[in-house]
């Protein structure tokens, strides 16, 4: 058996054989431990799924990472709190009450338990209330304490005009091919025949790549659960790129095309101090940031709340705010996708507008057909003709238990999936793909997001 096979013989990385063959050879090429990161990586997964516990995963490498680093600095120490445990003591429970919340969760569910509240910074009987409300409703989209920054991303409204991409580019100077975001057309055997995917960083609630970076410069940000990379403190071991379900990290390998005197120090800096934005300095990991230091006001109150991908969006695909706030963008959109299409595209129909207007209230609705005016059921009708149901969402990969902050309207890709040329190129638009050679080899399928 490799060392790149579990148990069974089979790789353990949700992208699959190839995928984690070509992460098992960049780590070769780094001074590190390559098996040692390879089998961090497959039990940090393993913890997400609730396999295994933070602790016993802490304590089996512990002595491995100070020997590999002289340091182990991942969140939890050996015989402390979990992680759960951790985030209720943060935000003000006291040891009974986290004791009963523990119990009520159970041995299994912590991992994927810690949910919306996980960063909150407030009182701790409404977190507990929080907690007890997830569990016994099924909430979905969090509504938990505190802001923990996220996005809806409609596949059904993207056209896939790249603006995204260059947006991103330009906004935090990544060098040409980084792509910390990708948008992918594929074929699929489902209904709907051609689709696509938006592909950021998720800035998952129980992010694996966190748990095996040796010195926390991979780390989630307390105050909005944004998951980033201290750029000062990132040693450039890679393991985090290997723990990463969704293949969104990227190794600096040169000096960066962009030099930091010519980056803006609030754009690099958050209010922490911690170089976290923009790009990386060469030897470090980075990824996409959700725009970090516009989020914590580093950049202007103006800004906060907003992503660079989400202003350059023409057809509105991109929703960013607070996945704990019904009342924000990403929630209220998610609510009923099919008006939030409608009125995004301005149409000067007057019977949609009639519509728009009867499903939010503005205009009375019809009792029944044969009345005057429209009801309800006939405006919905006319809205989802117009833009769609919207009815299809999920997360990617949700079922490994990272617990992803990105909900995606639309048709989720099935174990068929292969990726496909789109009509607008990288090229097209002054970027570069990295993904082309592996594109035009078919060495990598989409079967994983399933």
């Amino acid at each position: 058996m490799t060392s790149s096979e579990d148990d069974s013989g089979e790789s353990f990385h949700p992208l699959g054989e190839a995928w984690q063959d070509e992460l098992e050879a960049s780590l070769e090429e780094t001074e590190y431990d390559t098996d040692l990161g390879l089998e961090m990586a497959e039990d940090a997964m393993k913890v997400t799924k609730g396999e295994l516990s933070e602790a016993e995963f802490h304590d089996r490498y512990h002595e491995d990472v100070l020997a590999e680093f002289g340091e182990d600095e991942r969140p939890i120490e050996s015989g402390g709190e979990g992680r759960v445990e951790q985030a209720l003591s943060r935000i003000g429970v006291d040891e009974e009450s986290r004791r009963d919340v523990m119990k009520k969760m159970g041995a299994g569910a912590g991992a994927v338990g810690l949910g919306a509240w996980g960063t909150a910074e407030s009182d701790g009987e409404s977190a507990v209330a929080a907690t007890q409300e997830d569990e016994e409703e099924g909430v979905e989209y969090g509504d938990g304490e505190g802001t923990q920054w996220g996005m809806a991303l409609d596949l059904e409204q993207c056209d896939a005009c790249l603006a995204c991409v260059v947006s991103c580019a330009e906004e935090h100077n990544w060098d040409q091919g980084a792509n910390w975001m990708y948008v992918l057309d594929y074929e699929d055997t489902t209904p709907g025949g051609r689709n696509r995917l938006i592909r950021p960083c998720q800035h998952c609630t129980d992010a694996p790549c966190e748990k095996v970076c040796p010195t926390t410069a991979r780390h989630t940000r307390d105050s909005d659960g944004l998951v980033l990379t201290d750029y000062n403190v990132c040693i450039g071991c890679r393991y985090c790129q290997v723990a990463c379900p969704y293949g969104v990290n990227y190794f600096q390998w040169d000096e960066p095309d962009v030099p930091a005197e010519e980056l803006e120090e609030d754009h690099m800096f958050d209010a922490r101090d911690r170089w976290v934005g923009s790009r990386g300095p060469r030897g470090a990991m980075q990824k996409c940031t959700f725009c970090a230091t516009r989020q914590d006001g580093s950049k202007g109150e103006e800004l906060i709340g907003r992503t660079a991908c989400e202003d350059a969006c023409p057809p509105e695909a991109i929703q960013f705010g607070d996945m704990n706030d019904p009342e924000s963008d990403p929630r209220q959109y998610l609510d009923d996708p099919a008006l939030a299409r409608v009125q995004s595209m301005n149409s000067p129909d007057e019977e949609v507008q009639e519509a728009i207007d009867v499903v939010t209230g503005e205009t009375e609705p019809a009792e029944d057909e044969d009345g005057d005016g429209m009801t309800e059921r006939e405006a919905r009708g006319i809205i989802q003709a117009e833009a769609g149901s919207g009815d299809s969402t999920f997360r990617l990969l949700e079922d490994i238990g990272t617990n992803p902050n990105v909900v995606y309207v639309g048709n989720e890709p099935g174990p068929e999936a292969e990726q496909v040329e789109s009509e607008i190129s990288y090229a097209d638009v002054g970027q570069t793909d990295d993904r082309k050679d592996v594109l035009d080899e078919g060495t990598v399928d989409l079967g994983w997001f399933v």
